[in-house]
């Protein structure tokens, strides 16, 4: 091999690298308008019914813990693939 096709398989690879983190910037909005939605959801039932108030609080933390674990999910995904 040469030095202009070693060059080009640095570059092929830099380049691949950035998709990586761009993908994983991308798949981070689902979760960020899903726990948007959840919290807003919660405050509205709160305001709504204020005696329910703490099973809907404990409701929306295991809903934020499971969506959370959909963007941890997908950081994982990035490194791996």
């Amino acid at each position: 091999m040469d030095i202009v096709t070693l060059a080009q398989a640095a570059e092929q690879t830099i380049t691949n690298q950035g998709y990586g983190a761009i993908g994983y910037g991308l798949a981070a909005i689902g979760p960020g308008i899903g726990i948007g939605i959840l919290v807003g959801k919660t405050v509205e039932g709160m305001a709504r019914q204020p005696e329910m108030a703490g099973t809907l609080r404990t409701t929306m933390f295991l809903g934020i813990a499971f969506t959370e674990a959909l963007a941890l999910i997908g950081i994982v995904a990035g490194f791996l693939f």
